[in-house]
């Protein structure tokens, strides 16, 4: 008997919008591939969803494509919904986004450390907003932390009349 822990079940996404009628209808309904960039045991990413502006249109009766595989970058002036599993061991590099970033932690637990020094564990149920600090992510515990993330575009961090540099994403 294996003390690994279950792995997670890909992600099921049903997208819907409007027919020529302008009646509402279901456009897909499908099951998400994880990309691992790094490698099948490391970070597995999945981009749900994106939109190249705020506010987006919705009156295409034909979705926006799914949200290419890679690692979660939201596009300027735009939106991206993804989910993050990382695995146990796992930890990314010290890195900032031009985003505001909201975060809602689905399974598991996560370390959030800061390049300040500060640091917190979140688990399942914590909302993290994440405003474009930078930031990096490590998992201590013994189980996949599920991350499900909504990025929104923002303009360059800038604090007393200085932009802040580093670590964009």
């Amino acid at each position: 008997m294996s003390n690994a822990p279950a792995p997670l079940s890909n992600p099921r996404v049903v997208t819907t919008g409007h027919d020529l009628k302008g009646t509402s209808v279901i456009h897909t309904d499908t099951h998400l591939t994880p990309f691992h960039p790094f490698g099948p045991a490391r970070t597995g990413f999945f981009n749900i969803y994106e939109t190249a502006s705020v506010p987006t249109s919705l009156n295409d009766i034909h979705p926006a494509p799914p949200a290419a595989n890679g690692i979660p970058r939201c596009p300027p002036g735009g939106t991206i919904f993804a989910i993050s599993d990382f695995p146990p061991g796992a930890k990314t590099p010290m890195h900032r986004t031009i985003s505001l970033d909201y975060a809602v932690i689905l399974s598991g637990e996560i370390v959030m450390h800061m390049d300040g020094g500060d640091e917190t564990v979140v688990r399942a149920g914590d909302i993290v907003v994440q405003r474009g600090t930078m930031h990096f992510w490590e998992n201590r515990g013994t189980e996949t932390c599920r991350t499900i993330f909504a990025l929104v575009a923002s303009e360059e961090v800038v604090i007393d009349g200085k932009k802040v540099e580093g670590g964009d994403v």
